[in-house]
C-alpha cells in the first residue's frame, strides 16, 4: 500500500467539520443569510437557537449551523389557518 492511499482513506473517513472544511460566518453575514437584524441574531445565540463561537471578542457562526436552522424553521402546508379568518358564508 502505498502512503498515499491512506492519506486519501483517512480524509475521506473525516467528518464534515473538520477545522479545514469549516465555512465561518461573522455575525453581519450571518444576520443577512437569515434575513434578520444582528440585535435579532444575538437573541436567537443567546435564547439557544443558534448555536455560535467565541474566539476572543469576535462571535462566529457556522454556515452549516446557520443553514439548518434556517431549514429548522420551514413553514409546513397547513399549518398557518390561525392566521387568517374564515370569510363569512363559506361553511355553508
Amino acid at each position: 500500500m502505498s502512503t498515499e492511499s491512506n492519506a486519501d482513506a483517512a480524509s475521506s473517513d473525516s467528518s464534515d467539520d473538520s477545522a479545514d472544511d469549516i465555512e465561518w460566518l461573522s455575525t453581519p453575514a450571518a444576520a443577512e443569510r437569515l434575513g434578520v437584524t444582528p440585535r435579532t441574531l444575538y437573541r436567537f445565540i443567546d435564547e439557544g437557537q443558534l448555536p455560535a463561537f467565541k474566539f476572543g471578542r469576535v462571535i462566529r457562526l457556522k454556515k452549516t449551523d446557520v443553514d439548518a436552522y434556517i431549514e429548522s424553521c420551514r413553514v409546513e402546508p397547513g399549518s398557518m389557518s390561525h392566521l387568517y379568518p374564515e370569510t363569512a358564508g363559506s361553511g355553508e
